[in-house]
């Protein structure tokens, strides 16, 4: 089984926050791969279901971002998951907005959801790491992940949850290049079309131009008058 774990604070006044971009892509995961409904359990919410014949519990953590560790770690020692089987989806400020990169181990970044995991199980997990970009200023940095995304999120915000539901199968597969790989492409702005230049507008009452037409064909010339009087030229019968 693959524990799946969404980072973010519980309740509707930090639904829409940066820091809950975790939580959003756990719902969306969820929804897309037909999971059963969200409950009470291992001190966070769970939803259970399959992808690809693999079974996958789903937990957003109820404890807040800084004890995101005592869920988690309910979770994967009573199921006794490993921690190479668990997936934690986290916002990154150090990645641009839309951007998304997968990470096995390592420091938490000054994430202290991350700390709080690396504390209660250690670091050898998975992080898909959701770039929000940063403010900035580190002095900004908390007001910045606990409000809300703004309206110009609303371009990228939507297309890179989408495409984390679309695409999961290939990381749960263990193939996380071409996760990342599909993500960005599923991402990528539409290219414009390329617009042929109207025709130069015509003067009011104009008609256009006819095509031009072949001139006709010569009428005299030596050829022709030698033909002329072979033709009339009398019979003479010896």
């Amino acid at each position: 089984m693959l524990l799946l774990v969404g980072l973010g604070n519980p309740g509707p006044d930090y639904a829409r926050n940066r820091h809950n971009i975790g939580f959003m892509a756990a719902d969306l995961l969820a929804r897309r791969h037909s999971f059963g409904p969200w409950r009470s359990r291992f001190q966070g919410e769970t939803a259970e279901g399959s992808i690809n014949g693999e079974k996958v519990l789903a937990l957003k953590p109820a404890t807040f971002m800084n004890l995101s560790g005592q869920s988690v770690a309910a979770a994967a020692r009573f199921l006794k998951i490993p921690l190479s089987d668990i997936v934690v989806l986290h916002d990154e400020l150090d990645l641009p907005p839309g951007r998304l990169r997968v990470k096995t181990g390592g420091g938490a970044g000054g994430h202290n959801g991350l700390k709080s995991i690396d504390s209660h199980l250690g670091k050898e997990y998975r992080r898909v790491r959701l770039g929000i970009g940063h403010p900035g200023d580190k002095d900004r940095v908390a007001g910045y992940v606990l409000s809300d995304f703004a309206k110009a999120d609303e371009s990228w915000l939507p297309p890179l949850l989408d495409a984390v539901a679309e695409s999961f199968p290939l990381l749960l597969s263990g193939d996380e290049a071409g996760f990342m790989n599909r993500v960005s492409v599923l991402t990528q702005p539409p290219k414009p079309k390329s617009v042929r230049p109207p025709a130069p507008a015509l003067p009011s009452g104009a008609a256009p131009a006819a095509p031009p037409s072949e001139p006709p064909p010569p009428s005299g010339g030596a050829l022709a008058e030698a033909l002329r009087a072979a033709m009339t030229k009398p019979f003479r019968k010896d």
